[in-house]
């Protein structure tokens, strides 16, 4: 498995981000390691939560979020999917697969970070990866929040706006994907802001995972992670813990997947599910602190 690292000259003086970065090593599923980056703020014996980014996001996303969170009193941990941000990027698109993205991704949050009692939020891919660990092992997690994802399992036709997504990212002959971002908010990001969702690409030959991502959505029984993801909501279905939905009111591609999981999660009954006014499909960039509002509320009113 051919890698690049993205030099780390790219993340310097990005507006809004003056984290420090922490690395770990995780099988590549090839024989190999991948260098994985994470975001490690608040106070380590906090209880955790987990947020997930998506595509073509990476940490920068939750900026906004993570001082509110420690400012509560939590630790937040907030990884780079393999392929983004500051974490390793193979350089094939073949190198790329849900399950090999759930192996790493667990990896690291299970075997080196050994998160228990943590609270989860994932938008986008980040909830297609993070349900995945938390139906693996559901003990480790108190409580979870999805916004703007959902869970496919090849059952139905997917949204024409999420089709035209897909097409897009296999046949477009560029890939901006600053420009990407923005056009997924609801406000305009800054000049700064968008170049910051460009620092981990330096060229195309770092945009494999990017590419490839909208492609690995299950859209059919015949996709290899159909069953996986069945098996997965069959967990979600006896998940008792809290489980809120907390969806943008302005993005086409995700309207209405919460209702699969308000209708049945066990732990979604008897909560007031938030609905993000203002927040297009990045809603973190949107409504960013007062999404990460929602998660310490919920935190706090189930102890």
């Amino acid at each position: 498995m051919d890698v690049l690292r993205t030099p780390d000259d790219r993340f310097v003086d990005l507006p809004d981000f003056d984290f420090e970065p922490h690395y770990a090593e995780v099988p590549d599923g090839d024989g190999g390691t991948l260098r994985m980056h994470v975001l490690d703020e608040g106070p380590a014996d906090a209880a955790p939560v987990l947020l997930l980014h998506g595509e073509p996001s990476w940490a920068y996303l939750y900026r906004h979020m993570v001082p509110v969170l420690v400012d509560a009193g939590h630790r937040v941990v907030v990884p780079d999917l393999v392929g983004f941000g500051r974490s390793d990027k193979p350089t094939e698109q073949s190198d790329y697969t849900y399950a090999r993205h759930v192996a790493w991704t667990s990896s690291l949050v299970f075997d080196h970070l050994d998160l228990r009692d943590a609270t989860f939020f994932g938008q986008d891919w980040g909830g297609l990866i993070g349900l995945r660990l938390v139906t693996a092992q559901p003990d480790r997690f108190a409580r979870v929040v999805v916004g703007n994802t959902f869970l496919p399992t090849g059952h139905g036709r997917p949204s024409e706006a999420f089709l035209a997504w897909q097409q897009y990212s296999q046949t477009s002959p560029s890939f901006n994907v600053g420009k990407i971002v923005n056009g997924g908010c609801a406000t305009d990001l800054t000049d700064a802001e968008i170049a910051a969702y460009d620092a981990p690409f330096p060229d195309d030959a770092y945009k494999a995972g990017a590419r490839i991502f909208p492609a690995l959505v299950p859209t059919s029984l015949d996709d290899p992670e159909s069953q996986p993801n069945i098996d997965a909501w069959t967990v979600l279905e006896a998940f008792g813990r809290p489980f809120l939905c907390a969806f943008g009111d302005s993005d086409p591609i995700t309207a209405g997947n919460d209702r699969p999981f308000r209708e049945k999660v066990p732990g979604a009954a008897g909560l007031d599910h938030p609905t993000m006014a203002g927040g297009a499909h990045f809603l973190q960039e949107d409504v960013g602190p007062d999404l990460a509002a929602v998660i310490a509320n919920l935190i706090a009113a189930t102890p």
